[in-house]
């Protein structure tokens, strides 16, 4: 007997981008509809919490039925409705866990409760066609940066984490001190090409101590006081710079932050015995860290599953994609569910 496939509707809305996706069996993507909401909140500098729920709310139904559209079915095909409730802004989580669990009601659906940032591991196994386990998962995005322990997609141990900014809020944070726009991430990495990632020793924040943690503030006011001075007098010195300066700064700061991430992964690597790497979230679009982490992995041995550039910002088919293996654990929610700010 041939087994029926399963459809997953996921729905995303933990930050800036509303989005939805079916998905089929964890693997096949059917439909991915992101609607961005980049240019309402640029002029700000970051997310505007209020701002984007509010988006997310105009947003939310045509992006569903888009996404619905988009793969050819109709609702009544769909298996189960599942939704990132976690972590990220909850008032923007709101959104889609309400919309969620509507559907999820209105179509007398199983509703599959997803944690976000445990999603973004899934970018990385979309289009793999196998893993050799154990693995290390390292989460690198604007609001993350953690390394998992994972024996399976929905068996994840956490065993490093940022203390205090995370990578991606870093990029963001520097870009805003060397006058880049909005979102930093891209900006940084687009002018560090032109820049001496050697020309700045920026310090490399518990590199030497024997844990898997990361901490990127203290590099963040290094860069800060190197653009404005030790004595913090709102001398502005960014304005007088180069662009060949400030092309240096930011390819040193991005090396900086790249040698962490790389060594702490290895070093999670040998740990744990893991035989594979596997990377996703925002910054692991960031092409000279996705050079590094393939350098290392081939220097040491370890096959490395980076997510394809298409699905490490914010998606729905990472959500869809997790939530297929929850459901044939039989791991389902009820109508009670609600969004948090932080994770379980």
């Amino acid at each position: 007997m041939t087994q029926k496939d399963t459809y997953i509707l996921g729905i995303e809305t933990s930050c800036d981008e509303t989005a939805a996706a079916v998905v089929v069996n964890g693997k096949q993507v059917k439909s991915s509809a992101v609607a961005s909401q980049i240019k309402l909140h640029e002029k700000y500098g970051g997310v505007v919490p209020e701002i984007a729920s509010r988006a997310h709310v105009e947003n939310i139904l045509p992006v569903v039925s888009e996404a619905i559209e988009s793969a050819g079915i109709k609702p009544e095909v769909i298996d189960a409705v599942a939704v990132a409730n976690q972590p990220g802004l909850t008032i923007a989580l709101m959104v889609g866990v309400t919309a969620a669990k509507t559907l999820a009601f209105g179509w007398g659906k199983p509703l599959i409760a997803v944690n976000h940032v445990h999603a973004h591991l899934q970018s990385a196994l979309l289009e793999a066609e196998s893993i050799e386990l154990p693995a290390v998962a390292l989460i690198v995005s604007g609001g993350h940066t953690n390394l998992y322990d994972a024996e399976s997609a929905i068996d994840l141990r956490l065993i490093g984490r940022t203390i205090d900014d995370a990578a991606g809020e870093a990029f963001d944070k520097v870009a805003t001190i060397l006058g880049l726009p909005y979102p930093g991430g891209p900006n940084i990495e687009k002018i560090a090409k032109e820049g001496d990632p050697k020309a700045i020793r920026f310090p490399r924040s518990l590199l030497d101590k024997d844990n898997l943690d990361f901490s990127f503030s203290g590099l963040k006011t290094a860069v800060l006081y190197h653009c404005q001075g030790q004595d913090m007098k709102g001398e502005n010195r960014v304005a007088s710079m180069s662009r060949q300066e400030i092309a240096n700064i930011a390819a040193s700061f991005q090396a900086a932050v790249i040698e962490v991430l790389v060594k702490k992964s290895h070093r999670a690597a040998v740990k744990i015995g893991a035989k594979t790497i596997l990377a996703g979230g925002g910054v692991a679009c960031n092409n000279a860290l996705r050079e590094a982490m393939e350098e290392m992995c081939n220097n040491n041995d370890l096959s490395l599953l980076i997510a394809p550039k298409k699905y490490c910002t914010d998606n729905a088919a990472m959500v869809a994609s997790l939530a297929y293996y929850k459901y044939e654990a039989g791991q389902f929610a009820d109508l009670t569910l609600e969004p948090k700010a932080t994770s379980d």
